[in-house]
């Protein structure tokens, strides 16, 4: 039988996503990729550190087991062959059972994302998230220097999104920037029981929700709902969830506060915003990533 990835929840990272690779790639910067890949071959035996999905990453691949293959993740990356072979000595180091990636020297990787039926795609660089969201994938711009995750819940992948262009569609933050706050409220009570369009994450979250009910006894998924509404706008986006038949476990209505502070407490693996002001507080905290999706980011 041909291999195949069907059925699984396929996860595509960067290598800048996944370790930590900024001093390497400040030489990559300067334009001269022949140093970079010298840098990397002298550093061939030394594991890089974890990045800032790397927890995420890990506990993903710890739902596969002896009876069922249910994470792949694969490495999409703008780095070269030769340093691609450090990438895949480091994940071999740590234990990561990754045995896929595309390393294309600079070139733009996203459009591997279709071949592997990707959910979701991680990266450092903004341009190829953009693309990737465009062709439809979940896609998000890793924060390099966030806060790595908590190791307070080994068990358990810890996940939080926000609601409006992540969760759903833009629709209610179009009204709220066009006319504010108190139009924003009466459009969301008046379409209460109307559910909100899919947002570019939508189908991430219905894949780990599958991923929750096959489920294995060593892992666990906890979500979390982030969002800046309040009442009386939360409950259309209760109501939508509910449509989708998809539960989260907590739902925080912060009602403009800053975000960070919460997510410290929640203790995400990674946390997913469309807005980088968000996104800049949160990493004070937790792993984070911008979804360069929606009005605020067109």
């Amino acid at each position: 039988m041909p291999v195949t990835l069907e059925g699984q929840l396929v996860v595509a990272i960067s290598s800048r996503a996944l370790f930590d690779f900024e001093e390497e790639n400040h030489v990559f910067e300067q334009g001269d990729d022949r140093a970079y890949m010298q840098l990397q071959l002298d550093r061939l035996e030394e594991p890089a550190k974890p990045g800032v999905a790397f927890s995420l990453v890990r506990k993903l691949l710890a739902f596969n087991d002896a009876d069922a293959q249910r994470v792949e993740v694969v490495i999409l990356s703008r780095n070269d062959p030769v340093s691609g072979m450090r990438v895949f000595r480091s994940a071999q180091h740590y234990g990561l059972p990754i045995q896929r990636g595309s390393f294309t020297r600079g070139q733009p990787p996203w459009r591997y994302l279709k071949p592997l039926n990707a959910n979701l795609f991680l990266s450092a660089h903004l341009s190829d998230v953009r693309a990737a969201l465009d062709a439809g994938v979940p896609a998000a711009q890793v924060y390099p220097h966030s806060a790595l995750a908590s190791e307070a819940h080994p068990n358990e992948v810890r996940i939080a999104f926000d609601g409006d262009a992540v969760l759903f569609s833009d629709e209610a933050e179009r009204v709220f920037q066009a006319q504010g706050l108190s139009a924003f409220q009466q459009h969301e009570r008046d379409k209460a029981s109307q559910p909100l369009l899919a947002g570019p994450f939508k189908p991430l979250l219905a894949a780990l929700h599958r991923l929750q009910q096959e489920g294995t006894p060593a892992m666990r998924i906890r979500t979390a709902l982030v969002t800046a509404r309040s009442a009386p706008a939360h409950e259309r986006a209760i109501r939508t969830l509910m449509n989708w038949n998809i539960e989260v476990d907590e739902a925080m209505f912060l009602g403009g506060l800053p975000k960070g502070e919460f997510l410290r407490e929640f203790e995400p693996d990674f946390f997913f915003d469309d807005q980088t002001g968000h996104i800049e507080s949160a990493a004070k905290h937790v792993p984070a990533g911008h979804v360069a999706s929606g009005v605020s980011n067109s």
